[in-house]
């Protein structure tokens, strides 16, 4: 496929043109589609630049070719058509149309209204050192869903935070799955309400980290694995093992366009084959139940 404009820089501090980010989507695509595949994708584009502005676009437009196919989802008073990516083609397609970051649903087009996994958006305050918190409340968060059954994976957001996910068996709605989320925010903040919150207003938390579920809802997106994001040096979204959590040198931002490939010709993607460690929502949340109990008495 020809780029156009691959001389246009998107990223002006850093030089990074629309020709390094399309060539970042062709070669990062082994790894990344595998995450994007068959889920309906809300994009984030720009096209001029970062610091011109970009939108957010979840209907697919009318000129994207038959490559890149729609999956029609329901939402209020109407429905939607979203761009789903299923190969490395339609990847580097949306790339060239200056999609820089691609956001997907946490559950899949077949089964929209049943999400295959959880997912705890851990948002820091902007104070310094917040985030140490992020990573002690993420190895904290590991240890309570693995006692729940659950398969934890972790990864940075390539802005300020991480991201804690949970494979489930397809099954419960969107409801179910984010009462259960708050649930575990819940018992997770009460056990530590000084430096953690789930209080939905900013104004209202302090410096305390937000223990954010709202992902978890119907039509709610999450920044897929290995998405470049708009922000200096172009970080990227990227799935860690657990012990790179506990490093103190780890950072939201720590792997860029530049650096990932390295790190990619070092180890393998650590959230492959995820679904495989798949759980049921009923018997994490009988286990929660007993938990919160435990602490109740």
């Amino acid at each position: 496929m020809e780029v156009t404009h691959p001389d246009r820089v998107l990223f002006p501090d850093d030089g990074i043109t629309k020709g390094d980010v399309v060539d970042y989507y062709r070669r990062v695509a082994p790894v990344m589609v595998p995450h994007l595949r068959n889920r309906p994708l809300m994009l984030e584009r720009y096209r001029s630049g970062i610091d011109h502005g970009g939108f957010f676009q979840k209907e697919a437009s009318e000129y994207f070719p038959a490559e890149i196919r729609r999956v029609e989802v329901d939402k209020a008073g109407g429905v939607v058509h979203h761009a789903v990516v299923d190969d490395e083609d339609g990847l580097v397609y949306l790339a060239n149309q200056g999609c820089l970051t691609f956001h997907c649903w946490t559950a899949r087009a077949d089964r929209p209204h049943q999400p295959d996994r959880v997912v705890f958006d851990l948002d820091p305050p902007a104070v310094d050192g917040a985030f140490a918190t992020v990573r002690s409340t993420a190895l904290r968060l590991r240890d309570v869903l693995t006692r729940l059954g659950l398969v934890p994976f972790v990864q940075t957001t390539g802005s300020r935070g991480l991201h804690v996910v949970a494979p489930l068996v397809v099954g419960p709605d969107h409801g179910e799955v984010l009462r259960f989320a708050g649930a575990v925010a819940d018992h997770l903040a009460a056990a530590d309400p000084a430096r953690l919150t789930t209080e939905f207003r900013k104004a209202r938390r302090g410096s305390r980290l937000y223990l954010d579920v709202a992902r978890n809802g119907y039509a709610q997106t999450v920044v897929a694995p290995y998405s470049l994001r708009a922000r200096p040096g172009a970080p990227a979204a990227t799935p860690l093992d657990w012990d790179e959590v506990r490093a103190t040198r780890l950072r939201p931002d720590r792997w860029t366009v530049g650096n990932l490939f390295r790190r990619l010709g070092a180890k393998a993607d650590p959230w492959r084959g995820m679904a495989r460690h798949a759980r049921p929502l009923p018997e994490a949340w009988a286990r929660l139940d007993s938990l919160t109990a435990i602490r109740a008495s």
